[in-house]
């Protein structure tokens, strides 16, 4: 699936599911969130912290996908193409990091 494709996927699900989008404010807090929930799983599995009981069948993936889903709600809402400002993201960062990255001695194995 592309991502406009998740886009008008999205779209199709809020009319017909869930009603109608929350206003941007309240998904930009819903996002936040989300965001979140997943630093607190990486934290506690990845980082020094010991995972509490009752996070240990949290799904990764699954907090990851509720990040994206309300990010694409949030481009729908502003009509943001999130595939075309993904394509210039990464032209940005290539031509503004092609030679940063290789050069770095801290990236160096």
């Amino acid at each position: 699936m592309t991502i406009q494709e998740s886009q008008k996927l999205v779209d199709k699900w809020i009319k017909e599911v869930g009603v109608r989008y929350f206003s941007e404010l309240t998904n930009m807090a819903m996002l936040t969130e989300e965001v979140g929930e997943v630093a607190r799983i990486i934290a506690r599995r990845y980082g020094e912290q010991s995972e509490k009981e009752s996070d240990k069948n949290k799904d990764l993936g699954e907090e990851m996908a509720d990040v994206l889903f309300v990010l694409i709600c949030l481009a729908n809402q502003t009509g943001v193409d999130l595939q075309e400002a993904l394509t210039k993201s990464l032209l940005k960062k290539t031509e503004r990091d092609k030679e940063r990255h290789q050069n770095n001695p801290k990236l160096k194995s």
